[in-house]
């Protein structure tokens, strides 16, 4: 029986596959004409490129996804915004191409012997896009901002290990009170309630960007759009055009413009990751967001230089509305869910970019931490299946009394064949009846945060610094991320011993023991590991893979391609032979002239010598 469903399985997953996946022969089959190349790079002693072999057009067009909701740094959520905001405005840290965490505002730090103080001294150099200078108290004001709770920030509590940020948030003492004090116009200081070993790395987040109250003051909820924003980053917001572009030009006030090469970005919201190919195979896009599953062989054959694949800190999972039926106190049915997805077939059959299946929330490679795995990883997948089938009849459903559920997912054609492949896989293992929502990811995020009408949803998440805190303190009670309905107070506990631990190998223990509470209560499904997998044009330059995913703007350049230089020699020649030509014109000229000189002062000899010779005869007579 058990071979039977496998072949039945199989034959119906690959006719979902040929009909989700767009025709390898057609459109994508027919290979770009030849792509210039660019020239060899070249680096001065500084590291900087060589302006000789620098494109004109320093413009860089990037491939983005999702519409951004907004770009206040401290209620935009999502990778999309996020990328946009970290072009536009800089936090007290900031991020290396590698993605090491560097200066920024801040252009050193002091951290006390408890790890608990943080003092920070500002460059005395910034300016606001606007020209005011940026101050000690622009962050003071911001932090204090993005932890009010009257601005509702979904982000808010990744600022919890601040000293008050709980109650602050809670609305239980002022913002005033939030560890953060001003020392003095270039220095503050942040008082934490415990160490926190990823603090720095959450000071790149754009929730802790800084934002100028003058211009909010004027501008109110609208201070965010173009012709008002005022950032302090290396690219100011030109405009923005709904669904279409969001166009950013270079500050020329940032702090580091003169080693800015990049002029202009253009963030597109291109959903359709097909049609992001396209627009890459044509040169209207020289970074796209992600590519298809489906495409990966014809890409490595076709594109292999501009494919890029690297390790992600982010793991892919869906989540179940736990506040909703039928999943409220039915861990049974959520397991048999679970169980009943065939992990490595999604990664090898469906995303294909080397994806490793997961059944854990925290990716491996976080620093200093080995996450946590249940015990049914190590089944079979005829295992799974069969326990999946007990626990599903348990849960009260079978063949006559079927499950019937939606699974939500944003605008995606990868997330629609994962969906696909799921939906199948149940049908398959469980006889449940499954329907696919498709929604626009403004509404997707609404739907999610609203926890009414969401049943199964995708979620996932790509961590905001290096440490498991950042996946677990999503499921936190009471979360503005928590779009699952999850709660545990032991869970809650454990979080927070891990917020005041000290020593770093307690710290992992507890997150250990917080990924095991949360995974045995089956509260999401997991999927698999995050790999990045885009195209990237190869005369764009000056960034590097790094797992966050994050490539700020101003590190990048475009060379010239070889086909523009020789054209520029080309010209180059014809202008020197124009001008070589035109020397020997004026020097045959010069010749000429002076051959006329000649032959006039000849002529003038000549005339002198008659005149005499007359004169003489003259006397002779």
């Amino acid at each position: 029986m058990t071979v039977s469903l496998s072949i039945r399985f199989l034959i119906l997953f690959s006719l979902l596959l040929l009909a989700s996946c767009r025709d390898q022969d057609g459109e994508f089959a027919r290979t770009r004409e030849k792509r210039d190349q660019p020239v060899e790079l070249v680096l001065l002693e500084d590291g900087r490129p060589h302006p000789a072999v620098l494109a004109e057009d320093q413009t860089v067009t990037r491939g983005n996804g999702e519409e951004p909701q907004t770009l206040d740094p401290h209620q935009a959520e999502g990778v999309p915004s996020a990328n946009i905001l970290r072009d536009l405005f800089e936090g007290l840290t900031t991020e290396a191409p590698d993605g090491d965490i560097i200066p920024g505002a801040a252009i050193r730090w002091n951290i006390s012997r408890d790890a608990r103080t943080y003092t920070f001294y500002l460059r005395r150099d910034m300016l606001w896009s606007n020209g005011d200078a940026v101050t000690a108290d622009d962050f003071v004001f911001s932090l204090r901002r993005a932890a009010s709770p009257e601005t509702a920030s979904s982000s808010a509590t990744m600022l919890l290990p601040i000293q008050n940020a709980r109650e602050v948030l809670a609305d239980e003492l002022p913002v005033e009170d939030l560890g953060i004090a001003l020392l003095d116009e270039y220095t503050l200081q942040i008082t934490l309630t415990g160490p926190t070993p990823y603090f720095l790395g959450l000071l790149t987040h754009p929730v802790a960007y800084p934002v100028n109250r003058r211009n909010l003051d004027e501008f109110g909820d609208e201070f965010s759009r173009p012709g008002k924003l005022v950032s302090n980053g290396a690219y100011v917001l030109g405009n923005w055009t709904h669904r279409v572009s969001v166009e950013l030009k270079k500050n020329p006030l940032y702090r580091e413009a003169e080693n800015t090469t990049i002029e202009r970005v253009i963030y597109l919201p291109i959903e359709d990751v097909s049609v992001e190919v396209t627009r890459f195979r044509s040169g209207a896009l020289d970074w796209t967001n992600e590519v298809p599953n489906n495409q990966f062989a014809w890409l490595q054959r076709n594109y292999t230089d501009e494919l890029v694949i690297s390790p992600w800190m982010g793991s892919y999972f869906f989540g179940f509305n736990l506040e909703v039926e039928p999943f409220v106190q039915n861990p049974e049915l959520r397991q048999a869910l679970i169980f009943a997805i065939d992990r490595q077939i999604i990664t090898d059959k469906v995303t294909r970019f080397g994806e490793q299946p997961s059944f854990a929330l925290v990716p491996p490679g976080v620093e200093d931490y080995i996450p946590f795995v249940p015990e049914y990883a190590d089944w079979t997948q005829e295992h799974r299946n069969e326990e999946a089938r007990r626990l599903y009849e348990l849960a009260g459903y079978s063949d006559e009394n079927p499950l019937r559920i939606e699974i939500r997912y944003n605008t995606s054609e990868n997330h629609k064949k994962i969906a696909l492949a799921i939906a199948s896989m149940w049908k398959q293992v469980l006889g449940v009846n499954t329907s696919l929502v498709n929604e626009e990811f403004r509404v997707f995020l609404q739907n999610r945060q609203q926890k009414v009408i969401t049943r199964v949803f995708r979620a996932g998440w790509i961590s905001d610094y290096n440490d498991p805190y950042s996946f677990l303190e999503l499921f936190r009670t009471g979360d503005r991320r928590n779009d699952y309905g999850y709660s545990n107070s032991i869970f809650d506990a454990v979080l927070d011993e891990v917020s005041t631990e000290r020593i770093r190998a307690r710290r992992s223990r507890l997150m250990f023991e917080a990924e095991r509470v949360l995974l045995t209560d089956f509260a999401i499904i997991p999927i698999y590991t995050y790999v990045t997998k885009r195209l990237v044009d190869q005369h764009l330059k000056g960034w590097q893979n790094n797992v966050m995913d994050h490539h700020l703007t101003r590190y990048m350049y475009k060379l010239k391609s070889r086909k523009a230089e020789a054209t520029a020699r080309q010209e180059e020649e014809a202008a020197r032979q124009e001008e070589e030509a035109a020397r020997q014109e004026e020097e045959t000229a010069g010749q000429e002239e002076e051959t006329a000189g000649q032959e006039e002062e000849t002529a003038g000899q000549e005339e002198e010598t008659a005149a005499r010779e007359t004169a003489v005869q003259e006397d002779e007579q």
